[in-house]
C-alpha cells in the first residue's frame, strides 16, 4: 500500500474522493480519525483482543488432501468461513465499529449484497450497543433470507432498496444518500475495498490480517511460499486482504476471480463509481451497466481501486468463472472435503479446479475460502448429477 493511498486515496491513477460537497468533510473526518485510531495503543489493543476472543482469529490454513490428490497439486484453504459470522467481513466491521466508537458516533449504517457484511455489521452493533440500519437490494433480500433473519436477530433494521437493479450497487447508492443527511451522528461501515477515500485504505488495513496469517501459516506448514494465491473478486476486500501478505513476493502469482456475468476488470473500462475512479462495467454510452452473478456478493459492476492498479501493473491476474463452474466447485468441496463454501468463494475454488493437469504435484496453491455457504443453500438449483 503506497503512501499516496494513505494521504490522497490514490492507488496509481485510481481511487480518489469523487463525492458531493456535503460528503467531503465527513469523509475527511473519518480519514483523520482513522490515522489517530491506528496510533492509539488502547484502541489497537481492544481490536486485537476482540479479533482473538470474539471473532476467533487466527483462522486455520487447511490442507485439502482429498482434493489435492484429485487435482494433482497441493491445495490449501484459508478458512475465513470459520470466522465468527461466517465470513471475512467480521475483520472489517469489527475494526470500523471500534473506529466509529472512537469517533463518538452513535449509529452504524451499512450496505450489503450477499448479506454477510450486513450480518457482520449487525453483529458488531449488538456487541458495541449501537443501533444498525442495513440497506439491501430487494432482489438480494429475496435470495439471501437466512442472512436477513440473522441481521434482524441481532437487532438491525433492514431497509429494502427497490430502485435500479435492486442489488448491491443500488444499496450503496441508498446508503450514501442516507449518510449525506445523517453524518453527524452516523458512521457508514463500508463493506468492501471500494468507494471513496478513505474506505479502500481502511478496509484493506482491516483485512490485511488474512494475508499476514496465510503467509505465516504456509511457511510454518511447508517451509515454502505458494505458487498461486487465488481469491474471488466483487468489490475486492477478501482478495486484497490475502494478496497483501504476498505482494512483496514476486514469485507468488496473485489471481483474482470475477463472475463471468459481471467482470469489470476483464470487460470494463475506468470510470467513476461510488466516489472513486476504478474499472467498471459500462454500456456504449458510458453509463454503468448491470452485473449478473449467482453469487450476490459478486453482483457488482465495479471493483476496488487497488485491484485496478494491480491489474495495470500486471502484479495480479484477473480471470472469470461461470455460474456453472462455481456451482460444480461448490458441490465438489461439499462432497470431497465436507466443507460448504459460499458461492462467492466457490468462484475462486472453481479456478483452482481448472488448474488440474497444469501444475506439478509439489506446487502449493492457496484459495481464500472467504465465507461459508449456509446462506446460499435455498437458492441452489436441483442437483441432478453428483460431481
Amino acid at each position: 500500500m503506497s503512501k499516496d493511498s494513505l494521504t490522497t486515496g490514490r492507488f496509481g491513477s485510481y481511487g480518489g474522493m469523487f463525492v458531493p460537497e456535503l460528503l467531503i468533510q465527513p469523509l475527511k473526518e473519518v480519514a483523520e480519525a482513522f490515522e489517530r485510531f491506528k496510533k492509539d495503543k488502547q484502541a489497537q489493543a481492544e481490536l486485537q483482543r476482540l479479533l482473538l476472543t470474539f471473532a476467533g482469529r487466527p483462522t486455520p490454513l487447511y490442507h485439502a488432501r482429498t482434493l489435492s490428490d484429485e487435482l494433482g497439486f497441493q491445495l490449501y484453504l484459508k478458512r475465513e468461513d470459520l470466522l465468527h459470522g461466517g465470513a471475512h467481513k467480521t475483520n472489517n466491521t469489527l475494526g470500523q465499529g471500534l473506529l466509529a466508537q472512537f469517533m463518538g458516533k452513535r449509529k452504524l449504517i451499512a450496505e450489503t449484497g450477499a448479506g454477510q457484511h450486513g450480518v457482520a455489521v449487525a453483529m458488531i452493533g449488538a456487541l458495541l450497543n449501537m443501533p444498525v440500519t442495513v440497506f439491501m437490494g430487494e432482489r438480494d433480500i429475496k435470495r439471501q433470507q437466512p442472512n436477513v433473519k440473522r441481521m434482524q436477530l441481532f437487532g438491525a433494521d433492514v431497509v429494502s432498496v427497490t430502485g435500479g437493479s435492486k442489488t448491491l450497487k443500488d444499496a450503496i447508492n441508498e446508503a450514501l444518500r442516507y449518510y449525506v443527511a445523517h453524518s453527524t451522528e452516523t458512521f457508514y461501515v463500508f463493506g468492501t475495498a471500494a468507494g471513496p477515500h478513505p474506505y479502500p485504505t481502511i478496509v484493506r488495513q482491516f483485512q490485511e490480517v488474512i494475508g499476514r496469517e496465510a503467509r505465516r501459516q504456509i511457511l510454518e506448514q511447508t517451509n515454502r511460499l505458494p505458487k498461486k494465491v487465488i481469491a474471488c473478486v466483487g468489490g475486492g476486500s477478501n482478495a486484497i486482504g490475502i494478496f497483501s501478505g504476498f505482494l512483496a513476493d514476486s514469485e507468488v502469482e496473485l489471481i483474482g476471480v470475477e463472475p463471468a456475468g459481471g467482470a469489470p476488470l476483464n470487460y470494463g473500462q475506468p470510470a467513476i463509481l461510488h466516489g472513486a475512479l476504478s474499472y467498471a462495467l459500462q454500456d456504449r454510452h458510458g453509463n454503468i451497466s448491470e452485473s449478473e452473478s449467482i453469487a450476490a456478493g459478486l453482483d457488482y459492476p465495479g471493483v476496488g481501486p487497488e485491484h485496478s492498479a494491480l491489474k495495470d501493473a500486471a502484479r495480479a491476474e484477473y480471470v472469470t468463472v461461470t455460474d456453472a463452474a462455481a456451482l460444480s466447485a461448490f458441490h465438489q468441496l461439499c462432497t470431497k472435503e465436507g466443507i460448504i463454501p459460499a458461492l462467492e468463494s466457490s468462484h475462486a475454488l472453481a479456478h483452482a479446479v481448472s488448474l488440474k493437469g497444469k501444475l506439478k504435484k509439489t506446487d502449493l496453491v492457496i484459495v481464500n475460502l472467504s465465507g461459508r455457504g449456509d446462506k446460499d443453500i435455498d437458492q441452489l438449483p436441483p442437483l441432478t448429477t453428483h460431481p
